[in-house]
């Protein structure tokens, strides 16, 4: 199974959101992690529906991000969070998901959203990306501490490429997530083959 993760931004998508999902899907990325932050709860709700029937009968576990009030009400079993939602979850929020995630941007927060009960973080920006224009990344030392102060899968995020995951697994990552590349190509597939290559 693939060790990259796609995280989804309607905003870059070059065509129809839901038809390059479909051919997301068809690339196996080891999630895809439903994140539209510009969306309200209940237009988010209406697209996560969507995005489940994609996903449906394929080996890539589609994870809902931020609404988990909405996760929960679609029996949904796998959420991503930022550490400030996640430290909200009551014990029986938590008991409802089979598969919890937190977004980290330091060595107290990858501690911390494990202790919470997070079964998986992402932790970045590693690299220079627009999606953070301005911000100066983070940096390989800041993944490798991450990776080594906690026991659970750490996936680096930000400016990730085939061009740089070696440097990510070195540091002892369990993976990589990708937002821009999965959006903006035109075949997905060969997408992700190009860092299995590496």
């Amino acid at each position: 199974m693939s060790d990259i993760i796609c995280v989804t931004s309607r905003s870059l998508c070059r065509g129809d959101f839901l038809d390059q999902l479909s051919k997301i899907a068809k690339a196996g990325p080891r999630y895809v992690i439903l994140r539209e932050k510009d969306l309200s709860e209940e237009k988010y709700g209406e697209l996560a529906e969507k995005a489940a029937a994609v996903f449906q009968n394929t080996d890539t576990r589609l994870i809902l991000h931020y609404y988990y009030r909405t996760a929960i009400e679609m029996g949904w079993k796998s959420v991503h969070l930022p550490l400030h939602i996640l430290r909200e979850l009551t014990a029986d929020e938590k008991s409802r998901f089979e598969h919890i995630g937190a977004s980290c941007h330091s060595v107290e927060d990858a501690q911390e959203a494990e202790s919470l009960g997070a079964d998986y973080i992402t932790a970045g920006h590693v690299f220079a990306t627009d999606c953070k224009k301005g911000l100066p990344p983070r940096g390989i030392e800041f993944l490798s501490s991450v990776c080594e102060s906690v026991s659970i899968p750490v996936y680096a995020i930000g400016g990730i490429s085939p061009d740089n995951i070696d440097l990510v697994r070195q540091c002892g990552a369990a993976g990589a997530c990708v937002m821009s590349g999965f959006m903006k190509c035109s075949d997905p597939v060969y997408f992700i083959k190009e860092f299995e290559k590496k």
